[in-house]
């Protein structure tokens, strides 16, 4: 491919149990978490992944460890500290397959991967560093998220930020704006949902949306909207991508795959520089999030690279 280095995604691993059926009284357990979901799915998509987390020394860690190293992941710059405990997230879906976080289970917050802990050699070896907000939460992690940020800028790794916003997790919406606010600036790409949009610039109007986040002088950012596709926002210009219809199954992990999509593009061809490259840096993302939700679950869906020939352009080459 001719770039050697791998994609560095730091976060929570999680063990999500997702609802059988539209009944929720039933669940399946898999592997999960949107960083998770995002090192994996880039990895399927051929690309060198390497994930930055903390695990405990129980059996649901080693789950946790054991899958993510049959996806190919590295953990070489991993913690492992014996009393942690892995989140578990209860996922309900509505009939219409859209899901809701119904319940968020983490035995030992406080035990995070410390931004003394990061490793320089990890980020000389990036091309993207990617994050969200899931941890942003916790103090300690802020600081560790800051410092990766750091290393990021000191290497010239490009850094890339999927909102995701979880409420479960926060102790008030006023705290949780903030903090994810207070992230944006220091992001070369951000991807974010209309309600999540709507949440932080607290307006409907996706153009006064658009507005207001201008100040925060993002080079790319996505919104994305389902099944009515993506608004990719450009040189202060919104652009919209459509997506081909699909029918949904399961539309957890959606969001990730689109991400995965997005980074695979730009670690191949760098930051896009004109309308045409973020159009089929998106279209690429878009195909990606829609194929993922044929399917049940969230990493179990993330697409694979020989799945996309479908999705190749007129020449044959996958975008």
């Amino acid at each position: 491919m001719g770039n050697t280095k791998h994609v560095l995604t730091y976060g929570d691993a999680f063990v999500d149990y997702i609802a059988a059926t539209a009944s929720n009284d039933s669940f399946n357990r898999h592997l999960g978490g949107a960083t998770v979901n995002v090192a994996a799915g880039v990895s399927r998509l051929g690309l060198p992944s390497g994930f930055i987390t903390i695990t405990g020394d129980d059996e649901t860690s080693a789950f946790v460890r054991n899958e993510l190293l049959k996806e190919g992941v590295d953990l070489t710059h991993a913690i492992q500290v014996p009393e942690k405990r892995v989140s578990g997230v209860y996922i309900h879906l509505t009939p219409e397959f859209d899901r809701i976080f119904a319940d968020y289970v983490n035995e030992t917050p406080d035990l995070q991967v410390r931004s003394h802990e990061l490793r320089k050699e990890a980020f000389e070896k990036a091309s993207i560093f990617h994050f969200c907000s899931g941890t942003l939460f916790h103090p300690e992690a802020r600081t560790t998220t800051r410092r990766a940020l750091e290393l990021s800028k000191e290497h010239d790794v490009l850094c890339s930020y999927d909102v995701n916003i979880r409420p479960l997790r926060w102790e008030s919406e006023e705290h949780c704006r903030k903090t994810v606010l207070d992230f944006l600036p220091l992001a070369d790409i951000v991807k974010l949902t209309t309600a999540e949009l709507a949440f932080l610039m607290e307006t409907d109007s996706l153009e006064e949306g658009v507005s207001r986040l201008a100040r925060h002088a993002i080079p790319l950012v996505f919104v994305t909207d389902g099944e009515n596709g993506t608004h990719a926002v450009f040189q202060n210009q919104i652009h919209h991508i459509p997506v081909l219809p699909v029918q949904p199954v399961d539309t957890t992990g959606a969001g990730d795959a689109f991400m995965a999509g997005v980074i695979r593009h730009v670690h191949l061809r760098g930051l896009p520089e004109t309308k045409q490259e973020v159009i089929a840096c998106a279209d690429f993302g878009n195909k990606l999030g829609a194929l993922c939700a044929t399917k049940a679950g969230a990493l179990t869906a993330m697409p694979r690279l020989a799945e996309m020939a479908t999705t190749s352009n007129p020449g044959g080459e996958i975008l």
